[in-house]
């Protein structure tokens, strides 16, 4: 499967287009990383933009998601590499984040928001303001966007990535699709 494609899946589940900025989001920076790490970059934008793809049907019902989303992937024919870490995105479930992609979207999934909340305050309301340097700021800043949570993003240190050099990647990154998702 490539981005077009799962991006065309994931318009099948969901149209909230917030909830599709952020799995498109989430995918840039998972390529970022996938790109850092040596990884196939597509599989890994791919796995980014699917992750939340039953988020619209069990958002009241967190105990089923992404053990939902893993049934629709299986259902579409996805590996189990892919579902195994859309499933195991979710810590509520306690499924075992083993393979780098497993980690990495449990690190990245956050962090889009953070960013995300990050553009919102600027005067612009773009990504284009964003720096690194507001970045950490925020990060620092358990009051700003609390729904992001700063150890899950942290869990980057646990694939070799530091958290500074993590908040880099995943800007630039978004800086790159910034038009896409409206910042």
């Amino acid at each position: 499967m490539d981005r077009n494609t799962a991006l065309a899946l994931v318009k099948e589940y969901v149209s909230d287009e917030t909830l599709i900025n952020h799995m498109i989001a989430t995918g840039a920076i998972m390529g970022g990383l996938a790109e850092r790490l040596g990884q196939d970059v597509e599989r890994w934008v791919v796995t980014g933009i699917l992750h939340d793809i039953d988020y619209q049907e069990t958002k009241d019902n967190p105990e089923l998601h992404s053990i939902r989303g893993g049934e629709i992937l299986r259902e579409h024919g996805l590996d189990e590499e892919i579902v195994h870490a859309v499933m195991a995105h979710n810590e509520i479930h306690g499924i075992e984040r083993i393979t780098l992609l497993d980690k990495a979207l449990f690190a990245v999934d956050p962090l889009s928001g953070l960013i995300t909340a990050t553009a919102y305050v600027m005067p612009s309301k773009k990504l284009e303001e964003v720096q690194v340097k507001s970045l950490k700021k925020k990060f620092k800043d358990k009051t700003f966007a609390k729904g992001a949570n700063r150890d899950q993003i942290k869990t980057c240190e646990e694939f070799g990535i530091s958290l500074d050099e993590f908040l880099e990647i995943a800007l630039n990154e978004m800086k790159k699709i910034a038009p896409q998702i409206g910042l």
